[in-house]
């Protein structure tokens, strides 16, 4: 598979309904942050409920959202956007998020979103050139990360398996995903090799995860049904009456259903937005995470929608219950409209599926909490998968970095880049780690063209 870039080279330039979109599309994600409904930032969510009940303020609440979302907008999304020409959530969302909670007024958040998504479309693609025309082109030795994270991304679901369910399972699944792997690329060289073992491994995770939650069920049948013979004739009867009044007053219980009623009251709104990211995703400009926007710049749009769908399994459970913990949904819902849009053949049908996920998605909120509720094993999975992606992508970002710093610095690229890593490390993280190898790499590259304008430094040649 080549790892050459042709999307990146061509820049960050749209056409005048995409930068429509993005426009649109950022105004009207800051409306609804400053309207509480829903932030992308999954860590900002479970402070959202304090923010809605009038026990935080709009600046508290700005800082924690800031706080959390800033290194991964300058330290991963604008490094990952002008490495390959296609936008992503942290560029794109992340901002919108914080702008529309600093708003004071409800009627200033889409202006202040709107000018964000300006910024984005009409800015970026001057900054890429700029970067392009410098004697030490960092922007294109960035693309030399695309190769570790597509590969390594594929390990995740073996990751979480071995955490979850022990070696055994692990190195089997391992040695599964290799051989789809390697037969993939043998036999189709023109598919993305780790899209098969991907399936492959997340289908052996749910299958594990499903057939121990099963087990745990019917031994808890089989020791209730012990129970209850022993039990007979002893006047239990009234414990379940007690179970089910305390089930009836449970405070967490009426919590998620206040919550998931106040998002189906703005229903309207969130077809809308699904209608929006849906689009966005159909016209193959954004990408929805690491590894996406490097297939999208490839023009490989399935294999693209497979790692996004394989990523929703991981997430689908922590944005549930936050949204059902906090009354806040996530901007992009449970991501089912990035795959769906990448596949999708015109904008209109966009438009239209996206709208009916959203509204899906709301409607089933209750549902799926009370189905999560059932399943631990299938909850605790999501949270290996989660676990494992960071994993897998962090050291392949990291690893990506210092090819980056050597392709456009040799030794002292590395040396500058891995050294400004291990110095974020030692100083608390100031930048987080996922973020912090490519802000090295832009930062590495700033400090090799200055060496070079003071003749102490001569450009790699490639």
């Amino acid at each position: 598979m080549s790892t050459t870039l042709a999307a990146a080279s061509h820049g960050l330039s749209f056409t005048l309904p995409q930068e429509l979109t993005v426009i649109v599309l950022c105004a009207l994600t800051a409306l609804i942050s400053h309207m509480a409904l829903a932030v992308f930032n999954d860590g900002a969510r479970p402070f959202m409920l304090d923010f809605i009940q009038g026990r935080s303020t709009r600046s508290a609440m700005t800082a924690v959202s800031f706080g959390l979302s800033a290194g991964f907008i300058f330290g991963l999304g604008a490094p990952m956007a002008l490495s390959t020409g296609v936008l992503n959530p942290w560029l794109v969302f992340l901002p919108t998020d914080i702008l529309g909670i600093l708003s004071p007024k409800k009627w200033l958040a889409p202006i202040l979103g709107g000018a964000w998504g300006a910024v984005i479309v009409f800015g970026l693609n001057g900054a890429n050139n700029v970067a392009h025309d410098l004697p030490v082109d960092f922007i294109t030795a960035m693309q030399q990360m695309s190769t570790p994270i597509l590969f390594l991304f594929a390990l995740f679901p073996v990751l979480a398996i071995t955490k979850q369910f022990g070696k055994v399972r692990g190195g089997i699944a391992g040695v599964v995903e290799l051989a789809l792997v390697v037969m993939t690329m043998k036999l189709w060289p023109n598919m993305f090799a780790g899209a098969l073992a991907m399936a492959v491994g997340v289908l052996m995770l749910i299958g594990f995860a499903i057939d121990k939650d099963m087990r745990q069920r019917k031994a808890d049948r089989a020791a209730a049904a012990e129970a209850a013979a022993a039990d007979t004739g002893k006047g239990k009867g009234t414990d379940t009456d007690t179970g089910a009044d305390e089930a009836a007053e449970d405070p967490m219980a009426s919590l998620f259903s206040a919550s998931a009623a106040r998002l189906r009251k703005y229903l309207p709104l969130f077809m809308v937005l699904g209608a929006g990211v849906c689009l966005l995703a159909q016209m193959h400009i954004f990408g929805g995470g690491e590894a996406t926007s490097f297939l999208i710049a490839k023009g490989d749009y399935s294999g693209a929608a497979q790692v996004d769908f394989y990523r929703v399994f991981g997430f689908i459970p922590l944005i549930a219950t936050t949204a059902l913990a906090s009354g806040a949904y996530g901007i992009a819902g449970f991501t089912l409209v990035y795959p769906i849009g990448y596949l999708l053949p015109n904008p209109w049908l966009a438009v239209i599926v996206g709208a009916l996920v959203f509204a899906c998605e709301v409607l089933a909120l209750s549902w799926i909490g009370r189905v999560l509720g059932k399943l631990p094993s299938v909850r605790d999975s999501s949270e290996h998968l989660r676990s494992a992606i960071s994993e897998t992508l962090g050291l392949a970002i990291l690893f990506g970095s210092l090819m980056a710093a050597n392709a456009m610095g040799g030794g002292l690229g590395i040396l500058i880049v891995g050294g400004l890593y291990m110095l974020n490390e030692a100083m608390g993280r100031i930048v987080v780690r996922m973020a912090a190898a490519p802000a090295a790499v832009i930062v590495g590259g700033i400090i090799l063209n200055l060496l070079y304008w003071l003749n102490l430094f001569t450009p790699v040649k490639g």
